[in-house]
């Protein structure tokens, strides 16, 4: 036996059962599937930089692999936690060469990108920019904050979202039916309670639902009909360590998230800063938490109290400077904050309004006096003309319809009582001549 094969039947199950094809690729039907970007750019062989975004074991590292057994370009691959600048830059002057010699283009692979630094994601930009290698990430943080916005600009962001009931259950009976690179050299009866009860602990997650079964099948005893015969005690033992932490089994770790949002926004500090706690103590990510308290300081806050996602977005920056264990205060602090102030969903609800409007209806004309008219020529066209500049008016206000003609007088934000958003609202009823 060759030291690849002896590799590969000696390697964890879900990396044995790796697909090698995008029509054996379960789950992400939102990007793959038939006549989905993803299937008809593999297919087309018409890969552009990306970059998979999403939680462990949604099929960020696999849909790499299947790119790479699927096109007649150069294949590379680096580890963003063993990787350097100079690794970097040896492949790219391979991959210079390639494209000289050859005419050949090369794919990069860089799993766990987020881990590089600056200056090595600066190294990559210019080899991204003139095409001389297309780029291909895989990342657990969300790219917006990790990755260099140079590089990501010219990158596809596709999320990878975790994979639901259905799909885990085609790839555990995958697993059982297997009997190459499964478990179906096995005779295998694992009841239905187990079966259930594993679905639910992988929380999305392939790579703990194979590894979890393999230990299982594997550290269970056949009877004396030869069977091995699963139940849910010994899933129960056989779960890796990650699917407890957390207690994301249970769904622990969204309920706890979802308890801690509506905390904030119910005015509640004291059960904001218990769920804070014990996000903490189990381990979640400090940005991750920030960044939900950024989204509640706009959502729930608002113009309310403006101050609020000023020392969200603060926190966010201080903890990603700080680290733990001091970040938890600053966590704490613009929680704490957020939960005390006063609500105001007013803005959300007229971005959405007004998103609704413009997906829902014909696109309406931008009123002429409003048009840019910076250009030679633009009064000619009218642009700009009879435009009234609200300074030369009494407050610095006069009116006119800034809205498209079909959506005159349309109402977007309403404004509460609440808060600073009363200023905001008892300055806008004057502009407008109404009464409170």
């Amino acid at each position: 036996m060759s030291m690849d094969n002896f590799l590969s039947k000696n390697a964890p199950l879900a990396d044995r059962l790796r697909p090698s094809n995008i029509e054996n690729f379960v789950g992400q039907s939102h990007i793959i599937g038939e006549g989905k970007f993803l299937t008809r750019a593999i297919k087309a062989d018409r890969i552009t930089s990306m970059i998979f975004y999403g939680p462990p074991g949604t099929g960020k590292t696999t849909l790499a692999m299947i790119i790479a057994n699927s096109t007649n370009m150069n294949f590379e691959k680096l580890s963003a936690v063993t990787s350097g600048v100079k690794e970097i830059r040896d492949i790219m002057n391979k991959a210079e060469e390639a494209l000289k010699l050859n005419n050949k283009r090369t794919i990069l692979f860089i799993d766990e990108i987020h881990r590089f630094n600056k200056s090595q994601q600066d190294a990559l930009l210019p080899f991204v920019e003139k095409g001389i290698i297309i780029l291909i990430g895989a990342t657990t943080e969300n790219p917006y904050f990790e990755i260099n916005k140079a590089l990501l600009s010219r990158m596809m962001v596709l999320e990878l979202k975790p994979l639901n009931r259905d799909d885990l259950d085609v790839l555990l009976n995958r697993a059982l039916e297997d009997k190459e690179f499964g478990l179906g050299s096995f005779k295998v009866d694992i009841d239905k309670e187990a079966k259930e009860y594993l679905i639910t602990v992988a929380d999305g997650d392939a790579r703990v639902l194979l590894n979890s079964l393999e230990i299982g099948v594997l550290s269970t005893d056949p009877g004396d009909d030869g069977i091995r015969y699963i139940s849910i005690e010994d899933i129960k033992n056989s779960i890796q360590i990650k699917s407890f932490k957390y207690d994301k089994g249970s769904d622990e770790h969204y309920d706890t998230i979802s308890a801690f949002i509506k905390s904030m926004r119910g005015s509640d500090p004291d059960a904001t800063v218990y769920y804070l706690a014990k996000m903490l103590n189990a381990g979640e990510d400090p940005k991750f938490i920030a960044r939900r308290i950024i989204i509640a300081a706009s959502e729930d806050v608002g113009n309310a109290d403006p101050n609020a996602i000023v020392i969200a977005t603060n926190a966010f920056y201080a903890v990603d400077a700080i680290g733990m264990p001091e970040g938890r205060i600053i966590l704490s602090q613009a929680a704490i904050y957020v939960a005390c102030a006063p609500k105001s969903n007013s803005s959300y609800l007229a971005i959405d309004s007004a998103l609704e409007d413009i997906r829902n209806s014909d696109s309406f004309e931008i009123p002429i006096y409003l048009k840019d008219s910076s250009y030679s020529g633009a009064k000619a066209l009218g642009r700009g003309v009879n435009y009234k500049y609200p300074h030369n008016y009494e407050n610095h206000y006069v009116e006119q319809d800034y809205l498209p003609a079909n959506l005159s007088g349309k109402i977007y934000y309403k404004p509460t009582d609440l808060g600073y958003e009363s200023v905001i609202k008892e300055r806008l009823n004057f502009l407008k001549g109404k009464k409170k």
